[in-house]
């Protein structure tokens, strides 16, 4: 099993990795499998319309997190790490106002987004709970080419045949094409121990058979730079967030106080706390509003790891640029292993896969750069997730603001405590971090579907003002 650090944190746009990033790249596959071979294409027909429909999660709360609007901007070509949040209001309306797509290299399509784009909440689909059709008609209406996709959490997109495929593998033989295949805790940790290597290393190494190691580097770099840029923009912007429940931005003023306590040597004995939750609201304020975040696993929890890779930079006068490295590559090896065993999707398993393995990845980074051992970074990554088991996905009015911007910090909170909690011991512990992510598993399984991200259940229905 491997996955690369560059898919667990991908550049991209707000609110959701999976319903606004996943549906944007599934219409991007869409079309790009319009121009190709792979398909049976009847002897002079031609694609003259496009159709599409969600369903499942997907439907119930995809106006709140902008599906729709991903769809529109995927299908006229913008891709989630290029396009400019500025200008996608202009590019939907003249969707709307034409009637029709023109993504380039492609003839124009019929489209209009009020009739050809279907939220279908009766009918899901039976390979996840994010899932959504293409379809591609003649001049006539007759159906062409369709294409079942899932949107699994992240950002990543899977037709039924690779989803069925991806489920397939968990079961099959270690992945040779890399030194150090890991698919479990504790073959990480023999690994580590057979090797006297840290986790960051095995991971750089694996990482190192696809990349050479200034690319890797390089990239690493990027990523750091999006997160740092993403907090810096959501504490210079206050005002109210989009989608009517008129919540306010609060990073910007929580980060003013903070600063002029810290110029004037107040004491405060809540600093920590609130520098890591300032940092993690404002990510999350950004991604709220549409902002270019990354999927850290998701962007619903986007806020978690770099609110704590910035307040250790923020308490930390050695930190290096190897420090966030070593951080980030640590926190995708774990990552890597709950997605492959488990799930990072709210839609699945609940917030739990979200905020749970945000923690968990953020603990697991922290104690790496704080010197902790193999043993002690699983078992950081243990403490955080252990204690966010059950947590569901109930976003008020489908928004990812009440209660995600808040989830985030607090699960910055718990990230650093279960950092300091297992670097403290000697990473003998209990519950395996294996066993752990399995529950969380087994309870997102029986888990309610109307608490897994579709906002019939839980604070999406009891707050009055809704």
């Amino acid at each position: 099993m491997f996955l690369s650090v560059f898919d667990v944190f991908k550049i991209g746009i707000g609110p959701s990795s999976s319903h606004t990033m996943g549906p944007m790249s599934a219409a991007n596959r869409f079309l790009e499998l319009i121009l190709s071979k792979e398909w049976p294409r009847p002897a002079g027909a031609a694609v003259a319309g496009l159709k599409v429909s969600l369903h499942g999660s997907l439907a119930f709360t995809g106006i709140g997190h902008g599906t729709g609007r991903a769809v529109v901007l995927g299908l006229m070509g913008e891709e989630p790490q290029n396009v400019d949040p500025d200008r996608m209001d202009e590019i939907i309306d003249g969707v709307e106002r034409t009637g029709q797509v023109s993504p380039p290299g492609h003839p124009a399509y019929l489209f209009q987004p009020k009739t050809d784009l279907i939220f279908d909440r009766k009918q899901p689909l039976p390979g996840h709970a994010n899932g959504m059709s293409f379809s591609a008609l003649d001049r006539d209406g007759r159906l062409l080419l369709k294409r079942v996709y899932y949107s699994i959490g992240g950002g990543f997109v899977v037709t039924d045949t690779e989803l069925e495929a991806m489920r397939g593998a968990k079961a099959t033989a270690p992945d040779a094409r890399v030194p150090y295949p890991f698919s479990t805790a504790k073959a990480m940790l023999d690994m580590a121990r057979s090797s006297g290597l840290t986790i960051a290393q095995m991971k750089r190494a694996n990482e190192e058979t696809k990349m050479s190691p200034v690319e890797l580097d390089e990239g690493l770099d990027r990523i750091w730079d999006a997160m740092a840029n993403c907090i810096d923009r959501g504490l210079k912007v206050d005002g109210i967030m989009p989608g009517g429940l008129k919540v306010k931005r609060r990073a910007r003023a929580i980060h003013d106080k903070l600063n002029e306590e810290w110029r004037s040597n107040r004491l405060n004995p809540l600093l920590a706390n609130d520098w890591l939750s300032v940092y993690a609201m404002a990510v999350n304020e950004e991604n709220a509003g549409g902002g270019r975040v990354v999927t850290a696993p998701t962007n619903g929890a986007a806020g978690v790891i770099p609110a704590t890779i910035r307040y250790y930079l923020h308490f930390h006068e050695d930190a290096s640029r190897e420090d966030i490295h070593n951080f980030l590559l640590t926190a995708a090896a774990i990552g890597g292993i709950i997605k492959h065993n488990a799930s990072i999707s709210g839609a699945e398993v609940g917030c739990q896969g979200e905020v749970g393995s945000a923690a968990a990845m953020a603990a697991a980074g922290l104690a790496a750069v704080m010197d902790g051992s193999p043993e002690q970074i699983e078992n950081a990554a243990e403490i955080a997730l252990e204690h966010h088991l059950g947590m569901t996905c109930d976003p008020v009015a489908g928004l990812v603001q009440v209660p995600c911007i808040e989830r985030n910090a607090l699960g910055a909170v718990k990230a650093v405590t279960a950092a300091s909690l297992a670097i403290k011991g000697d990473g003998t512990h209990f519950v395996p971090l294996d066993a752990c992510i399995e529950t969380m598993r087994q309870t997102g399984n029986d888990m309610s579907e109307k608490y897994k991200e579709t906002s019939t259940g839980g604070l999406a229905v009891n707050v009055v003002e809704c």
